[in-house]
């Protein structure tokens, strides 16, 4: 089944567990968290305290998403905080293989994200190691961003690769998804969409969620 991930980057912090309860009372599965160190990206956001105190707030899994230089500094911070996915950038790691495994072994499950301009044949070597792939679909650093249709034929890529190397992996896109883009993204072979300003800039946060719900339900089978 198709997942929706809510990216807490676009919700009101001032009232970030209401927010998060909002989404799950409305349908969502994962809870999205985008951490930016304004280095590896232009953006700064929020840390493993902020991550810490999500938890005590949701039962659903914490997806958390490190857009973050040389992850494998504060890595520790971001399995004790309570997380249950930890994504990492292939392009900001030296030591992809001795990250991914680390998170692995903690208990975690473990994923790579790759930029809109980093090849699929980024992962050839870490494929067999990883639990998920982060396809990301705009330029990472800022939410509200558009998708860049572009990235629709890499999406099916991923899907073919993952399906030929190892089919356990999951398919997650985050980046300009909503309401009218959502059904060709999962069409294309995505498993779980991250969606952020679509979901807690809208008006109705059970009405946007069930929306997309019901456009993913429409999909061919």
């Amino acid at each position: 089944m198709k997942k929706i991930a809510p990216s807490i980057l676009s919700a009101d912090f001032a009232r970030l567990g209401s927010e998060i309860a909002a989404v799950e009372t409305a349908g969502a599965d994962l809870i999205h968290v985008d951490v930016m160190d304004g280095r590896f990206v232009p953006n700064l956001t929020i840390g493993p305290p902020i991550i810490r105190s999500v938890r005590k707030t949701t039962k659903l899994p914490l997806d958390v998403h490190l857009m973050i230089e040389r992850p494998e500094r504060s890595l520790d911070q971001y399995i004790d905080a309570g997380s249950d996915i930890i994504t990492v950038h292939a392009e900001a790691s030296i030591h992809l293989h001795r990250v991914v495994q680390a998170i692995r072994e903690s208990g975690c499950k473990a994923g790579v994200s790759l930029n809109p301009s980093t090849p699929l044949s980024a992962l050839d070597c870490i494929i067999d190691d990883i639990d998920l792939l982060l396809v990301m679909t705009v330029n990472p650093g800022f939410g509200g961003q558009a998708f860049i249709d572009a990235m629709l034929p890499k999406i099916a890529r991923a899907r073919e690769f993952i399906d030929r190397r190892r089919p356990s992996v999951v398919l997650e896109v985050d980046g300009g998804v909503n309401v009218d883009n959502i059904a060709a993204i999962a069409g294309a072979g995505a498993d779980v969409l991250v969606a952020g300003s679509a979901v807690f800039h809208s008006d109705d946060y059970g009405k946007t969620i069930n929306l997309m719900r019901r456009r993913l339900d429409s999909m061919p089978r």
